[in-house]
C-alpha cells in the first residue's frame, strides 16, 4: 500500500525543493477548482458515485496531481479558520480518491485494503497526513479515535498546532470515506463553508435518520454511533442536534418522539454498506 502519494504515487515522496510558499489560501483555491472539474466529469450528479477507472487515466487526474504535488512546499499555518477547516475537508476527500486510484486495481471495498486510513497520506508542508490524521486529528480536533480508543496525535506532535480549534459535527456530513453509506462527495469554500456544511447536514439527516412513530423508534447512520461524543453526550443529545437540519414531517415526528420518550427513545443503527462508491 502507498504510503505518500502527492503526485508521484511513489512511497519514497519528499518535501519539495521548491521552498516554502507564501500562502497555503492560493493552493487551496486551485485545488478546489480541480475537485471540482473532477467531480462534474467523473462522479454522478448525485456525488454518491465515482468513475474511478476513468479518472485514473483522465488529464484533468493529471492536473489535479500536479497541483498535489505542490502541497509538499505548502505552510500549514498560512492558512487559518474556514479557509482552514474547508481545505482539510477537500483534502480528505480529495486523497480518498487518489488513494484507491493509486492502488493497482480498484477494490470492491475499502475494507479490502490493509491499514487504508493509516497509510494513505500526503505530505503537506513539513509534516506528513493520513486520512486517520485530518480526520481525527485535524478536524476532530484530537478526540479519542473511535477504533483505537486513543487520540490520534501523541503529546508533544507538532501537528497539533494546526488542529482545529473546536469540533464541528457537520464535518461527519462532508468527510468521504470511498464506501456507498457515506456523505456524497461536495467540494467546499471556505468562504461559505458554514452554508455548504448545513446544507450537507441537512441532506444526510433526511436521508439517514427514518422516524417510526407506531414502534416509538429511531432507525439512525452508524455514522451517529461511531461519532456520538461529537454532537452530544448522550444518543437523545444527538437527536436534538439532528432536529435544525430536519424538516416537515420528519421533523415534527422526531420531536414528537422525543417529548413522548425523552432519554427513554429507542434508537437503532443502520448496518453500514462498506462496498465501493463507484458507478
Amino acid at each position: 500500500m502507498t504510503s505518500v502519494l502527492n503526485c508521484s504515487d511513489s512511497p519514497t515522496a519528499s518535501s519539495s525543493d521548491a521552498g516554502v510558499v507564501a500562502s497555503l489560501v492560493d493552493l487551496s483555491r486551485d485545488l478546489q477548482k480541480s475537485m471540482l472539474a473532477l467531480r462534474s466529469e467523473f462522479m454522478s450528479e448525485d456525488g454518491r458515485g465515482v468513475d474511478y477507472v476513468a479518472m485514473r487515466s483522465s488529464s484533468l487526474f493529471d492536473d489535479y496531481k500536479a497541483k498535489a504535488e505542490r502541497l509538499q512546499a505548502a505552510d500549514v499555518s498560512t492558512i487559518a479558520g474556514d479557509d482552514h477547516k474547508a481545505f482539510f475537508i477537500n483534502i480528505y476527500n480529495a486523497l480518498t480518491v487518489h488513494g484507491l486510484m493509486a492502488l493497482p486495481s480498484v477494490p470492491s471495498s475499502v475494507l479490502e485494503v490493509q491499514d487504508f486510513w493509516k497509510k494513505t497520506s500526503y505530505r503537506i508542508g513539513a509534516h506528513v497526513y493520513s486520512l486517520d490524521d485530518i480526520e481525527h486529528g485535524i478536524l476532530r480536533v484530537n478526540k479519542v479515535h473511535p477504533a483505537s480508543k486513543k487520540s490520534q496525535f501523541a503529546e508533544g506532535d507538532p501537528r497539533i498546532q494546526f488542529c482545529c480549534s473546536r469540533v464541528d459535527p457537520r464535518i461527519h456530513f462532508a468527510l468521504v470515506c470511498g464506501a456507498k453509506s457515506c456523505p456524497p462527495v461536495r467540494v467546499y469554500d471556505g468562504a461559505k463553508i458554514d452554508a455548504g456544511l448545513s446544507r450537507a447536514a441537512k441532506s444526510f439527516c433526511s436521508q439517514e435518520i427514518e422516524v417510526n412513530l407506531d414502534e416509538k423508534k429511531v432507525i439512525m447512520s452508524k455514522i451517529f454511533e461511531w461519532y456520538g461524543g461529537d454532537f452530544g453526550d448522550t444518543a437523545t443529545d444527538v437527536l436534538k442536534y439532528c432536529l435544525d437540519y430536519l424538516a416537515g414531517k420528519q421533523k415534527e415526528n422526531l420531536q414528537m418522539l422525543l417529548d413522548q420518550c425523552g432519554s427513554s427513545l429507542k434508537v437503532e443503527y443502520k448496518p453500514y454498506n462498506w462496498q465501493l462508491n463507484k458507478t
